[in-house]
């Protein structure tokens, strides 16, 4: 069986099993959105996948509802659009779980570049863009290892579009293509293994001395 093919039934597989394992802490967390905020249960943000070929990204609602309307598109951690219950779907990476949809749906894969809105690939050369849309992309990466508090560092920022471009985006596509040149599925289930490690680190245990 060749990579993509492989790729492709593991995707499958975790995600049907993800999701039926799930489902009940899914609906917990459906439960709080409701009652926390008026709005969606669901953000569904249209992204560019393989080709460029355009999708909706499936999320837990993190903000207020019309949240695009009303402020930038990169979200910083200060940012006063977040809900309460978001503020801790967000720390855990909990919100990314409805993902698992678009990976059953083979718009995404679990481990892939992260899926970019229209207006960032404006800042993409055409040879990164050509490279990044050759794959599908994915809920996790290096990108996601190396900026895992990606809210936190766009905090206090007056345009955090600005300061997304000029001090994460380049850094966060020169990995992203290290990804595309190393992708195997040893690597996909590496990056799969840091993400785990990585979320138990920095947000479950405490560093010490706090």
């Amino acid at each position: 069986m060749n990579f993509r093919r492989m790729k492709r039934t593991f995707d499958f597989i975790v995600s049907v099993t993800g999701i039926a394992i799930l489902m009940p802490f899914l609906l917990l967390i459906a439960i709080l959105i409701k009652v926390n905020s008026e709005g969606p249960i669901f953000y569904k943000g249209i992204r560019l996948g393989k080709g460029g070929q355009p999708f909706k990204i499936h999320k837990f609602r993190t903000m207020l509802a019309d949240a695009e309307k009303k402020g930038p598109l990169a979200t910083p951690e200060d940012d006063q659009r977040i809900t309460n219950v978001g503020k801790i779907l967000r720390k855990f990476k909990l919100d990314e779980f409805p993902q698992l949809i678009n990976v059953l749906k083979g718009e995404m894969s679990l481990v892939g570049p992260r899926p970019e809105a229209l207006l960032y690939f404006a800042f993409y050369s055409e040879e990164e863009k050509k490279a990044v849309l050759s794959v599908r992309p994915g809920m996790t990466d290096y990108g996601s290892l190396r900026f895992h508090d990606e809210g936190k560092l766009l905090a206090g920022y007056e345009d955090p579009v600005k300061a997304y471009v000029e001090k994460i985006k380049d850094e966060k596509v020169k990995i992203q293509l290290q990804y595309i040149r190393e992708q195997s599925f040893w690597t996909d289930l590496s990056i799969i293994f840091l993400t785990i490690k990585t979320i138990i680190q920095t947000r479950l245990v405490k560093k010490e001395g706090k």
